[in-house]
């Protein structure tokens, strides 16, 4: 089997050599090709939250211990085996014909009725829609790849009889090495998704195959459609059916069907091999030699025709991933001697590769990606942000811009949402999938924060290439985001100011019936409005008067004893705990937004000092910290900042795999991966107005952080 690690470090000494000698004045460049390695993961045992993946961002495939998926009912509880692409969605058969409309209840905010879907508390019909549309669609487990292992008498084994687990994903190539024995025999498994297709290749080499104790499977589960797990229910065989289509001495294809979704798996191998049905749904593959390749793809539509063999694809691989670390942003902590440097770098590193795999696709990602469910495998548009910021601040704005073509597909969508309450323009959803469809929430049909986040991104991207192309692609949806940004607040006639209200805003403690103006919407408000205001003279047109009025006339922070409330109705803020637990989302408004006339820079220090000393950090999530670290380095404190960053708290916590965990129930979250690396790009290259070297660092020598191609943040 061709290894093409062999010669890297070689190919890449040359390829700096080249680069490096055409005259770049920048005195001291990073060798990417240590940087990436020396933060490699490895494996030494079966532990259920340090599965790794590969995937491309449009399709992911998780794997255990074995470089496949052999032991699923190990890490269902962990970081599960999943196979997951941004198509494959499934929805159980609406039996008694729920409608949309049936989930809306009215609220009466501003003056007349606004519909909101929503879950319903009281039992009937409403509720049972509500249910339905909150579960449907959800995301598929398209099917697992395993291992099947059996010893000489046929009996199956077990995990602990697996020993010498030698396992590494080699970021540079995007592959999985994994090494393992069983008895005196050893096994060697490659695992690799190819860069353009939901295709998986798997190069195994084991004289345990010609035993015939090592063959492969395919396992098909149904959907269980439940808020947070695996996708997976192998006690429903007779709900779905898995069909040979066609077959040949060196591949076959499988119809899958599950109620009114069908997709297709192309499998292709190279070496002799059987193939039978052991069980509905549960296919094994035989070797017959001890060197094995095997291509499988997943489509939608039609059976893969044009498939590579696995050689092609670990070949496309390398070129995708080498590539992808050379070219845009890098960071490298080596030369500082902060005790806390390598594990900061080691996130960095690891949070880049995830968030290409998983949340760098055609639609906006669900928040724990393409590897388990979380609410039904649905994407949340106020974590967007989260997602894919970065990107741009990394100087790769392509992969921000593949989920931003899904927002025209869901327009029409967003436009009747803001209709039926009686706003203009476009009211992005907060939870939903594809199809644009808003899931009734409690919560998130009264969240606003999603909102502009639209507008800051079209932003990034415009700054990034600033062309009358980026203008007409995005300029129309710029204006209907401002349009039911302008529509939404409301104009006080008695104090002479526009308010926000009837909302939850990002601290979702507080509730829609009592919450006016919230420190970050208003803020947000302020510059997204300003920013639509830009775009209509980039694309030629007037400034609207109204929208000028609204940004002049936008209420001020409230503050109580020279901090901010979290928000004006809320002044018991610094006393009850509803106020102080979940997201501290008063430092956005100077953090993950630039300062502005409704923000006094000295009250959002005293904010920040209190919220650092007394927050209840044991009820924050993974997106806290970096925001944080964000609002530190705009107010001049740099050890909070990197402090906030590698505070030790268990939702800041960051796994051998780099994955980001919370609690039992969300053992990934990506937002706080995106976050992490957002934070550290601005407390290297700066902010609009502040764009010296790595201001978010401490000048006490132990920082000497070297980094490339970065972009300010706003």
């Amino acid at each position: 089997m061709k290894s093409y690690s062999t010669n890297k470090k070689l190919v890449w000494g040359v390829f700096a050599m080249l680069l490096f000698s055409c005259g770049n004045p920048q005195p001291e460049k990073i060798d990417r090709l240590a940087l990436v390695e020396r933060n490699n993961p490895k494996v030494t045992e079966f532990e259920e939250l340090s599965s790794l993946s590969v995937g491309n961002g449009n399709f992911a495939v998780t794997v255990d211990a074995t470089g496949l998926q052999t032991f699923p009912e190990l890490y269902s509880g962990g970081v599960p085996l999943g196979t997951q692409s941004q198509w494959g969605w499934h929805s159980f058969p609406n039996t008694q014909k729920y409608k949309p409309e049936e989930t809306l209840k009215n609220y009466n905010f501003r003056g007349w009725e606004e519909p909101y879907a929503v879950q319903f508390n009281e039992l009937g019909r409403h509720q049972e829609a509500a249910n339905y549309f909150r579960v449907n669609p959800h995301r598929l487990h398209l099917g697992y790849i395993g291992l099947e292992l059996v010893n000489n008498d046929g009996e199956k084994l077990k995990a602990s009889d697996i020993k010498n687990i030698n396992q590494e994903l080699d970021l540079w190539d995007g592959v999985i090495e994994s090494r393992f024995s069983i008895g005196a025999d050893s096994a060697y498994v490659r695992t690799v998704v190819h860069p353009k297709k939901d295709q998986l290749a798997v190069a195994l080499q084991s004289p345990l195959m010609g035993k015939g104790i090592l063959k492969l499977n395919l396992k098909f589960p149904y959907p269980s459609g439940k808020h947070a797990d695996d996708a997976t229910d192998w006690n429903s065989p007779e709900k779905h059916k898995t069909e040979i289509l066609s077959q040949d001495e060196a591949s076959f294809i499988l119809k899958r069907t599950l109620d009114t979704t069908t997709y297709y798996v192309t499998v292709k191998y190279e070496g002799k091999a059987s193939v039978r049905l052991k069980a509905p749904h549960y296919f094994v593959i035989a070797p017959e030699s001890n060197d094995f390749q095997l291509t499988c793809e997943f489509t939608d539509r039609n059976p893969a025709e044009d498939i590579n063999n696995a050689e092609e694809t670990f070949t496309a691989s390398s070129g995708y991933w080498q590539a992808f670390w050379q070219k845009g942003g890098a960071i490298d902590f080596s030369k500082c001697t902060d005790d806390r440097a390598s594990e900061l770098e080691r996130r960095i590193i690891l949070s880049q590769y995830l968030m290409a795999i998983q949340s760098a696709g055609m639609y906006p990602p669900q928040e724990t990606g393409l590897t388990y469910n979380s609410w039904f495998g649905k994407f949340h548009l106020e974590m967007h942000w989260w997602h894919a910021v970065h990107f741009a601040l990394w100087n790769r704005a392509d992969l921000l811009e593949r989920s931003m073509d899904w927002y025209t597909q869901a327009y029409p969508i967003a436009k009747s949402i803001a209709e039926r309450q009686g706003f203009k323009g476009a009211r992005w959803m907060k939870m939903t999938d594809p199809s644009g469809i808003e899931a009734p929430s409690k919560v998130g049909s009264f969240l606003i924060w999603q909102q502009p986040h639209f507008i800051y991104m079209a932003e990034l991207i415009y700054r990034n290439n600033p062309s009358e192309e980026i203008i007409n692609k995005y300029s129309f949806l710029v204006n209907e985001t401002a349009e039911f940004m302008a529509s939404f607040a409301t104009y006080d006639e008695l104090e002479g100011r526009y308010v926000l209200k009837g909302i939850i805003p990002a601290q979702e403690t507080l509730k829609a019936s009592e919450t006016i103006n919230p420190p970050f919407e208003l803020s947000y408000w302020h510059y997204a409005m300003s920013v639509a205001q830009l775009w209509r003279e980039r694309a030629g047109q007037k400034r609207k008067v109204q929208w000028d009025e609204l940004i002049d006339k936008l209420s001020p922070l409230t503050y109580q004893d020279g901090l901010y409330l979290a928000s004006e109705d809320a002044t018991d803020t610094y006393k009850d705990i509803r106020f102080t637990s979940d997201h501290p989302a008063v430092l956005g408004a100077l953090g993950i937004l630039p300062e502005c006339k409704l923000v006094r820079p000295d009250y959002m220090k005293n904010t920040l000092n209190w919220i650092w000393d007394n927050w209840n950090w044991g009820k924050t999530w993974g997106w806290d910290y970096p925001m944080t670290a964000m609002s530190a380095a705009r107010l001049g404190e740099p050890e909070k900042a990197v402090g906030a960053l590698l505070m030790e708290k268990r939702t800041n916590t960051y796994l051998v795999n780099g994955h980001n965990y919370q609690d039992s129930r969300l053992r990934i979250y990506l937002p706080g991966n995106g976050g992490l690396l957002t934070a550290i790009a601005m407390m290297c290259a700066g902010w609009d107005g502040n764009e010296k070297t790595n201001p978010g660092f401490p000048k006490d020598g132990k920082w000497n952080v070297i980094w490339e191609d970065l972009k300010p943040m706003p």
